[in-house]
């Protein structure tokens, strides 16, 4: 079984290597080189068409593309310790912050990186008043997410989950870009303090 991945701050390797930690599987990662573009080459596109990593190659040869899809399966290789729910409202749940996080934070940080950060640039064509405009857009869903963390240890409730990966990831990825959590959101940065002094988000 191989995982290819990448050194953070790429956030989307990072989620499965936090997962993985917390699960306590030992899989290291085998790095692919996305500035030379070698997640692009052909002989990735084999394994994951749409060039992007992590990528998980079973020992069959099947390959799993997708953080969460990847993440899935380890949960059920590997049920304890659960991050996606152990009852029907724990995993629904899971699972719609889990989205949440994508659309709500992820989005606006990815769209912003894309279109208004220098470093992507040389890469696509940046549209930088709509790369600029999500930056507000980025502070309403910190305000917003602070409000939903009133009261809350973890993003989906009592239990450390695959949503607080998510959202860790992805404050994280923010604020190396230049997108900082606010310091007025006091629940956003309480959360955020806790989860990463869990031994998993050095991964």
């Amino acid at each position: 079984m191989k995982l290819y991945g990448a050194p953070t701050p790429a956030p989307n390797p990072r989620r499965v290597r936090i997962f993985l930690a917390e699960k306590g599987i030992d899989l290291p990662e085998t790095r692919i080189d996305m500035m030379k573009r070698e997640n692009k080459s052909p002989e990735f596109r084999a394994k994951n068409s749409l060039g992007q990593i992590p990528t998980l190659e079973l020992d069959d040869g099947q390959t799993i593309s997708e953080t969460v899809a990847i993440c899935r399966y380890f949960e059920e290789i590997q049920p304890e310790p659960s991050l996606f729910g152990r009852t029907a409202i724990e995993k629904a749940t899971v699972d719609m912050w889990v989205r949440r996080a994508e659309f709500q934070l992820m989005m606006p940080v990815g769209n912003y990186w894309r279109h208004f950060h220098p470093y992507t640039a040389a890469l696509l064509k940046q549209f930088k008043d709509f790369g600029e405009s999500n930056v507000e857009a980025y502070s309403n869903a910190q305000k917003w997410l602070d409000g939903e963390l009133e009261g809350k240890p973890f993003i989906a409730g009592e239990a450390y989950s695959m949503a607080d990966i998510c959202a860790l990831s992805t404050v994280d990825f923010a604020e190396w870009i230049g997108l900082p959590i606010k310091p007025e959101f006091a629940n956003l940065n309480r959360w955020k303090t806790e989860v990463s002094a869990r031994p998993s988000a050095a991964a």
